[in-house]
Formats: structure tokens, C-alpha cells, sequence
């Protein structure tokens, strides 16, 4: 291990303290356990000090093997691990039981591997697992949703509801056909119909799925977490995992927050773990889908009473498409009349009853029939997104738009306009009532636009967290003080494999006002398509999206405010797709009155997509996306500057993180959780 310096003890004791401090029950148990270092004027004693503060996390969540659905409690790997797990895990014991019965791990034959991750039984004849982990044996084809195609046919997908470590029992049922595959930008989920039996038994009974998840101390995820080569140390990902992989493991834990449709947990995880569910140990309820994390850090699932919400949809019609398979279709008939095409032929039936028809297509015979238990409504969903026309008001309506205010954080603390110098000669100007402009003001918030480009160098906004109200989604508007030829409505945004409308400022951070119609302006005009810029349909990530309200957490409680300022990093060489360069990489400043300091904080951030976008040419969506989140990094503000060639009014000069940038000798900080956010300079 590398020499570790007193400065970078420091900064990891104090984001050890963090995590700690949100559980006093692990604080007080780790006080008695934590060694005091005599010899501190050594890099030997630095070092072996660093090792300890660093395996505090490793310690607080194990990872326990599952035998006969049941964790083995043997596992625990230290006295304090046992000591605040043990009796929480013996309790749950029913619920773990029933719970794991219903978690199998997802294998495939014909595929490129030979497993991919976790599902497990959510209706009577459904599994829930990821989207990304579907895409690697299923995708949307027409209207529906296909088994891909492998060397010798389809992909043929079962679960193994066993697989458990020393035992060469299983427990196989077969997955019978997609039934929904989340589009993007949607949740990362996917539901496969399931046979009802198997082995000669019948399938597991249902996980529940919680009606409202909440933070809470005591959850545990369950899947199959498998060797990952991305860990840095191996070594410590074998002392955690015990050198076994691939089977059945129950990781304890706690969710840490509740978003919009994400949470954040804590349980340890590898990738074999997408899919997992994040179970409640007292109820016994699921609280979420997990579908992404970093080691030993933070992790991310989809809520529950959103899974519910898709699954809901789906039965009632609202997501339904037809399924059918790449050679072989298999279409329901409920009481409908239905017309099947089959190379040159054509059949017609009208049947009053609901029963599956299977179709051999150019001479190809058709897999066994297998009527479906659950009955979906069979009205088509198109996946191609039409082109949008768009809203458009008039110029004059923007008149009395104030946009992105200097003096917002006090006068004491004002903060300009960033001015962009490198490419100066390449912001639009645009004629207005006063003369020319390059300052496009909405509400709380404003935007200047590149020429070339045709999309923003960057957005500002004003945040007042105590005045912030709900707004519904508007529809996207094209902003008439501008050529619409300068701005980017359709062309390369759309379902995939096309981009999302990247949001720069977020749709909720102008919904802000002492009235309601304020607020709701501000939420309106976020909905401009000069706000926005492509981004992958899988690059927002958890990190990202809470920047803004974790600052808002700090800043000064008597007034809640921040301003925040966007923006992508224009290069000529972004690569080209769809007729739009698309950049590589976006930033974020952060600027607030800290609430202990009393003074101006500005924090920079980055957001990687260089590794997402996919290559120029024909292809299926998820063979090339990565199931990871896209990169979040704290950084410089001067490094932003520099990259940007945007000045930001000085508030390099408000950043703590070039004291960090001294400490670690690095230029960023990777985020996996936002307690590791640096606001306050060293002392």
C-alpha cells in the first residue's frame, strides 16, 4: 500500500465519521474497537492507521452465504459484525426464508454467458430483474419484446431458485417470454413470464412489494454477486466475499434515502447483484429493485411502489406490447379478432376464448405452447418516439423574465454571470426590444447558447429550497426569441438508439416562488429545449441529480438558497450521431452560504458519457450501453475553467477542493456517495 499522508487520514476520518454518525448504535459499538496509534510520525504507523479507518464500512456490512434459504450467521467475519447482526437477522428469520425461496439467479444457454444476474418472483407467474440485465439475453423488436438470437436459435433463459454454496441441489424454472423491458429513460426494470412449475415444485410465493419505501435502518439484499476484476483491491473484496462467488448471498444493511423513483442502500454488492431485492427485515416486504452500486459505497435501486406502478400499467394495457420471438411468434388471443402473418400466408381467427397460438415461420418449427397466467390487455405501444412539434409562445411573453440573478446568495456574496472567453465569437446574439442580446432570461434562471452547436455553453439558476413548490411535467418549447434552426428539438433525441433531453438546470430547481403561478413558470420554462443537451438514456445517475439538494442540506437554514450553473464540455472532436456532435462530458458549479461557516462555498463536479456512447453505427441499444452509472467526480473549479474556457466570477478562489487536490495528489474525487462532497477548506 502506498504512503498515506496525516492530511488524507484526516479527510478519510472525517467521511468515516459521516457514514457513522447516520447510525449511533454502530458509532458507539465501533468507539471500543478502534486502536489508538502511538508512533504517528511514521508513514509505516500512517499507513497501517489509513487500513483500519478504511475497512470500517467493510466491517459494519458482511456478506453472509445462504444455506437452505437461510444466512448463515457462522459467516460473520468479526465480533462487532455479529454482535449488531446476529439478533436483527435472527428475528427476520420467517422473512428471510420465505424471501429467498423467491430470489434465483437468471442463467442462459446459447447466450455469451452463461449466467447475468438476479430476478425474483413478483406475481404469481412474473419475475422482476434489471433492464440491463434483460438486454443481454431479450430487446424490443416492433412492438414487442423478443429472446435474442444465439448461435443455434433463440436465447433460452431459466431461473435457479438454488445455487447455493456446497450444495449441487437446484430448483429450474423456465422463463417463457419477455413481457416488458422498460424503454429508456424509464426505471431499470424488466418482467419475464415464468412457468409455474419446476423441478416438481411449484413456484415460490411472491415477494410483496412495499407500498412506500422509507429510510430505514434494517434491510438486506439478496442475489448472486459475482467476482468483479473493476475491484481495485481484490484482496479486500476476498476477505469480504470469502473467495466465493456466484451463489447465494444475503448482505445486511440500511437505506440511506428516498428519491423520486430511486433509493440509495448500503448493503456490500458485486455485479452478479443487479437485479437483487432490497428487502425490509421487519416486514418482509421488498423496498426496491437494486440495480447499480460502487464497492463498498452507495447503491441504487428502483422503488418499490414503482415497480408496482409499471407492473400495474402493464396489466392494465398502459405499457402492453405484443410479444413474439425472433423466428418463432407466439401470439395471446383474448376475446379479439386477431390476424397472424407468417412468410407469405396469412390466417385469420376469431376466437371468443384466451389461448396461445404458435406459428412456424418459413418452415421453422414452433416452441411448445404455453398459455400465459396473467391476462394483459393487447393494445400496441409504439417504441419508435414520434418527432415532437413542440409549444412555442410569443417574444413578448418573456419580457418580464428576470433570469439568473447575481446578488441571489446577498450582495456580500455576489456571484456574475459566468462569461465565456475561448469561444467568445461563438454565442448567439439575438435581437431583442432593448437591443442586441446574448442572455436568454427565464424564469430563476438563464442560458446562454453556442451558434455552431446549437445547444447551451451553460444554464444558471437560482434555487430558493424554502419556497420550492410541485409542478406537473410540461410539454418541451422552442423559444421564439431564437431561430428555431438554432435550436435542437427532434433530430437526435428519441427512444433509443437516439439521446434523452438532457436537462441542464433540473425541471424542479425554477419551481420556486412566493406564488404558485411563479413556481409554475419557473417549472415551465425548464421544459425549453435551449435548457437541454443529449445525454444516454442510462447517464443520469443518483449522484448527479442530488447535487443540488445535498447542497441544499448545507446551505444557510435561515434562507435555503443556492445557485447552481451547468453546462456540457463543447469539443470540435465530439463524436457526430444523428447529424448532432454530442458531448462527451458535462460539468456542474455549486455555490452557497455554508450553514456552519458562514461563508461562500463553491464545489465543481463533472459527468462522464465518453464510455456510453455508442459507435457509429448499426446496432441494438444494449449490446453497447454499460449497465454502469455513468462517472460523477468532484473536481476544480479552475480545472472546469480551464477545460470549459468559461470564467466563473471568481469563484475559484471559494473552493475547498484544492485543498483536497493537495492531500490526495489527484485532480478528482470519484462520488459514490455524497457524503464524500467536500464543502469546508482544512483548517
Amino acid at each position: 500500500m502506498a504512503d498515506v499522508t496525516e492530511s488524507q487520514l484526516t479527510l478519510l476520518r472525517r467521511f468515516n465519521d459521516s457514514v457513522l454518525g447516520a447510525d449511533p448504535k454502530k458509532a458507539a459499538g465501533r468507539a471500543d474497537r478502534s486502536p489508538v496509534i502511538r508512533e504517528t510520525g511514521s508513514a509505516e504507523a500512517i499507513d497501517r492507521q489509513f487500513q483500519r479507518e478504511s475497512i470500517i464500512l467493510r466491517r459494519e456490512r458482511p456478506v453472509l452465504t445462504i444455506r437452505d434459504n437461510r444466512p448463515d450467521l457462522k459467516d460473520f467475519r468479526n465480533p462487532a459484525e455479529s454482535e449488531v447482526w446476529e439478533p436483527i437477522l435472527r428475528k427476520a428469520d420467517d422473512v428471510l426464508q420465505k424471501a429467498s425461496r423467491a430470489v434465483g439467479r437468471i442463467n442462459l444457454t446459447g447466450g455469451r454467458l452463461d449466467w447475468v444476474g438476479t430476478g425474483w418472483v413478483v406475481a404469481a407467474n412474473l419475475i422482476v430483474t434489471n433492464r440491463h440485465v434483460a438486454e443481454e439475453f431479450a430487446r424490443t423488436k416492433g412492438d414487442g419484446f423478443v429472446f435474442r438470437t444465439g448461435i443455434d436459435g433463440p436465447v433460452v433463459a431459466d431461473v435457479d431458485f438454488v445455487h447455493e454454496a456446497d450444495s449441487e441441489n437446484s430448483l429450474v424454472f423456465r422463463l417463457i417470454r419477455p413481457v416488458h423491458i422498460e424503454p429508456e429513460p424509464g426505471s431499470d426494470v424488466a418482467f419475464f413470464e415464468i412457468e409455474q412449475t419446476g423441478g416438481g415444485c411449484n413456484l415460490a410465493t411472491p415477494i410483496p412489494l412495499a407500498a412506500a419505501p422509507v429510510a430505514t435502518k434494517y434491510v438486506a439484499t439478496i442475489g448472486y454477486p459475482a467476482y468483479d476484476s473493476r475491484i481495485p483491491e481484490p484482496d479486500l473484496m476476498k476477505q469480504i466475499f470469502g473467495n466465493l462467488y456466484d451463489t447465494k448471498r444475503l448482505s445486511p444493511g440500511a437505506v440511506t434515502k428516498v428519491g423520486e423513483t430511486d433509493l440509495l442502500h448500503n448493503c456490500t454488492t458485486l455485479g452478479g447483484n443487479s437485479g437483487s431485492v432490497v428487502l425490509d427485515l421487519e416486514s418482509g416486504r421488498a423496498l426496491g429493485l437494486h440495480f447499480s452500486g460502487s464497492f463498498l459505497k452507495s447503491n441504487y435501486a428502483v422503488r418499490a411502489d414503482v415497480v408496482q406502478k409499471i407492473l400495474s400499467d402493464i396489466k392494465s394495457g398502459v405499457r402492453r406490447r405484443d410479444v413474439t420471438a425472433d423466428t418463432r411468434p407466439s401470439v395471446n388471443v383474448r376475446s379479439a379478432d386477431l390476424t397472424v402473418r407468417a412468410a407469405a400466408q396469412q390466417t385469420s381467427l376469431t376466437i371468443p376464448l384466451k389461448i396461445t397460438v404458435s406459428v412456424a415461420v418459413d418452415g421453422a418449427a414452433g416452441p411448445p405452447a404455453a398459455t400465459p397466467q396473467v391476462g394483459f390487455a393487447t393494445r400496441r405501444v409504439s417504441t419508435a418516439e414520434p418527432d415532437i412539434a413542440g409549444e412555442e409562445a410569443v417574444a413578448a411573453d418573456y419580457d418580464g423574465r428576470k433570469g439568473y440573478q447575481s446578488d441571489f446568495l446577498g450582495k456580500a456574496f455576489a456571484v456574475g454571470l459566468p462569461e465565456v472567453r475561448r469561444d467568445a465569437d461563438d454565442v448567439l446574439d439575438f435581437q431583442s426590444r432593448s437591443g442586441r442580446q446574448t442572455v436568454l432570461r427565464y424564469e430563476h434562471f438563464s442560458v446562454i447558447m453556442s451558434r455552431s452547436r446549437r445547444m447551451c455553453f451553460f444554464s444558471a439558476v437560482n434555487i430558493d429550497g424554502k419556497l420550492s413548490k410541485k409542478n406537473g411535467r410540461a410539454g418541451w418549447k422552442w423559444d421564439p426569441r431564437i431561430p428555431k434552426a438554432q435550436q435542437i428539438m427532434n433530430e437526435c433525441y428519441g427512444n433509443p438508439p437516439k439521446f434523452s433531453r438532457g436537462h441542464m438546470t433540473r425541471r424542479e430547481d425554477p419551481g420556486w416562488g412566493r406564488s404558485a403561478e411563479i413556481a409554475r413558470r419557473g417549472n415551465e420554462d425548464s421544459m425549453h429545449v435551449t435548457n437541454t443537451t443529449p445525454q444516454m438514456q442510462k447517464f443520469n445517475s443518483p449522484i448527479w441529480l442530488a447535487l443540488e439538494d445535498y447542497a441544499l442540506d448545507h446551505a444557510r437554514q435561515d434562507k435555503m438558497r443556492i445557485s447552481v450553473f451547468t453546462g456540457p464540455y463543447l469539443r470540435e472532436d465530439d463524436p457526430e450521431r444523428h447529424g448532432v456532435q454530442i458531448p462527451r462530458a458535462f460539468w456542474k458549479i455549486i455555490a452557497f452560504i455554508h450553514d456552519d461557516t458562514g461563508e461562500l462555498c463553491a464545489t465543481g463536479y463533472e459527468m462522464d458519457q465518453s464510455k456510453s456512447i455508442p459507435p457509429d453505427t448499426e446496432f441494438v441499444y444494449g449490446d453497447f450501453v454499460s449497465p454502469q452509472l455513468a462517472r460523477s467526480t468532484q473536481v476544480s473549479i479552475a480545472s472546469i475553467e480551464k477545460r470549459s474556457g468559461i470564467h466563473f466570477d471568481g469563484l475559484a478562489k471559494s473552493d475547498p477542493f484544492v485543498d483536497t487536490k493537495e492531500a490526495f495528489g489527484a485532480g478528482e474525487i470519484e462520488l459514490d456517495a455524497l457524503e464524500q462532497i467536500i464543502f469546508v477548506r482544512r483548517r
